[in-house]
């Protein structure tokens, strides 16, 4: 296991946050205590994310047992094996059921351990930023290796303000720009809603506070200050971000659906004690962040220097790399725009990519992003089993938060960080071929869809997605655009792919057997396919998958 975001148990000067303390804190938005047989009392020294690679887990850590199901088996496991090595508290989704089973609240009775639920519908990815303010307020030292994704952690950050002070919450730089919003389910007012639409506070709005003198009190204040409802626009609070004597920028929390709660000037305080060093290294980073991003860019495209994204990244040119690429699931209704579903992908895999022990860059392309691995093992096979490993368990992050047709190509290990164009295609090529019709795996090598790759590459070569006229591929298309249903074409079809066995074939067009014989025989009546030819069995098949293409089956 691993992905501790806290610095860990080591500082014996500085006690860590309790379970109630962190309880109290994040509030019933993102937990649910099912039980604590041994008291609220326990210190959480930090968070882990489980990894069943790596069963080892230091004491006092928060387990977040993504992806383990509650019914299961192996969520007892999880739970009595978390006892064993003194964590504070084990953390499960909520399951099909929505309800814990008895069986897991009587092993973590007998186990000692705490066994919470997040609540279903604060994601992981949201719930890991929200713990790491959590923990922060509730007294722990903040973690200056806690932004690895600079952009996500504001976002994460925000979201546990909302959290905290049930409101809807904007970090916001000096010039009024929007670094991170909180994803408030309620409705917002109108004036958060054209804030968010445009990455920053509206002009006349500005303006307005500028010629009040807001920003001058603001900027002045040490404190925070509350600005009462005013017809549509709710009460709000605002507090400024500063470092030592330099102000950085500001929260605000706008009350969304209800007035803001008594203790939310006191906790909005303390957020933004914690929103110093995550707007310092905001600024610091976000420069370097597009430096590294362009240099992986520009390497994986072979025109980069691999001198210079080692100096970037640290990850040695010399040894074992590779490339992956992710394409996530198809959107879910409701779901953000193409601009921040990539963000929302792009965190997640960098969050989960630090449960193992590989150095990532993670990028994003069109409809997807490209993971770039450095320092694997140096034994090749081991460094194989590495990437192997990671894109199974990421696949199914990725599905979970995605959808289910998620897919990831796995490229080669190769040598050296110059080789890695070379790795970028092989997973390329391997993720088209698991996007290709009748293919159920969901992560793979390119040697493991071979057959696939080379499939491609023949009907990349071919002109045109409709069959050449006069074929029988061609008369059966007519025959069914003049009597309607695509029978012909789907019967032949589901023949060639069963290899011409007529029970199977009939079961997979849900057919009785003699329908499916009195129908083969009027395909071969009307196109006059010789099905006993192997050379016309094969130019079908081809034409086939042409017409697949055309029909835009092919991702």
């Amino acid at each position: 296991m691993a992905l501790n975001v806290m610095a860990g148990p080591g500082d014996d000067a500085v006690p860590g946050p309790t379970l109630e303390r962190l309880l109290s804190v994040m509030g019933a938005g993102a937990l649910e205590l099912c039980v604590a047989p041994g008291g609220l009392a326990v210190v959480v020294e930090g968070i882990t994310v489980l990894d069943p690679l790596e069963p080892a887990l230091s004491r006092g850590q928060l387990l977040l047992a993504v992806g383990v199901d509650p019914q299961s088996a192996a969520a007892l496991d999880v739970v009595r094996d978390a006892a064993r090595a003194g964590a504070a508290a084990v953390v499960l989704g909520q399951g099909r059921s929505g309800r814990p089973p008895d069986a897991l609240r009587t092993a973590a009775e007998a186990a000692g351990t705490a066994l919470l639920f997040r609540t279903a519908w604060f994601g992981w990815t949201e719930l890991v930023g929200a713990l790491r303010a959590g923990l922060v307020l509730a007294g722990a030292p903040a973690d200056p290796a806690a932004s690895a994704v600079p952009l996500g952690d504001l976002n994460g950050l925000a979201d546990a303000v909302a959290v905290l002070v049930g409101g809807a919450v904007t970090i916001e730089d000096l010039e009024s720009r929007v670094l991170a919003y909180s994803s408030t389910k309620e409705d917002v007012d109108e004036l958060r809603r054209l804030t968010i639409l445009g990455r920053r506070v509206p002009e006349w709005r500005v303006s307005a506070m500028r010629e009040a003198g807001f920003f001058r009190a603001l900027w002045g204040s040490g404190d925070v200050i509350h600005r009462p409802a005013h017809g549509d626009n709710p009460e709000r609070l605002v507090v400024a971000v500063r470092a030592g004597g330099e102000v950085l920028g500001s929260i605000w929390v706008a009350a969304a659906g209800t007035d803001l709660p008594p203790h939310a000037s006191d906790t909005l305080r303390s957020a933004a004690r914690v929103a110093a060093a995550h707007l310092l290294h905001h600024r610091s980073h976000r420069t370097d962040a597009r430096l590294t991003e362009d240099a992986a860019r520009a390497l994986l495209d072979g025109r980069g220097s691999a001198a210079v994204l080692t100096e970037r990244t640290g990850i040695p040119a010399h040894g074992h790399c590779a490339v992956l690429a992710v394409r996530p699931g198809a959107a879910r209704r409701g779901d953000s725009g193409a601009g921040e579903t990539a963000g929302k992908l792009c965190a997640l895999l960098a969050v989960c990519c630090g449960a193992y022990d590989v150095t990532p860059v993670v990028l994003p392309v069109d409809r997807g992003a490209l993971i770039l691995l450095g320092a694997l093992h140096e034994d090749p096979r081991r460094a194989v089993e590495q990437v192997s490993q990671l894109g199974t368990s990421l696949v199914r992050q990725v599905a979970d938060t995605f959808g289910p047709d998620a897919r990831i190509g796995l490229g080669t290990v190769v040598d050296t960080l110059t080789d890695l164009p070379e790795s970028r295609r092989s997973a390329d090529l391997a993720l088209r071929a698991l996007l290709s019709p009748g293919e159920h795996r969901a992560v793979a090598f390119a040697s493991e869809v071979a057959e696939t790759i080379a499939l491609n590459e023949v009907l990349d070569t071919l002109t045109g997605t409709e069959p050449a006229p006069d074929t029988p591929v061609a008369r059966l298309v007519a025959y069914d655009a003049g009597h309607g249903g695509g029978t012909m074409v789907e019967t032949l079809r589901a023949y060639l792919d069963h290899f011409g066995h007529v029970p199977d074939t009939a079961r997979a067009l849900g057919v009785h057997a003699n329908s499916l014989r009195h129908r083969i025989s009027r395909l071969t009546e009307v196109s006059g396919l010789d099905l006993r030819s192997p050379d016309a069995r094969l130019l079908a098949q081809l034409q086939l998958r042409l017409l697949e293409r055309g029909g835009g089956r092919e991702a």
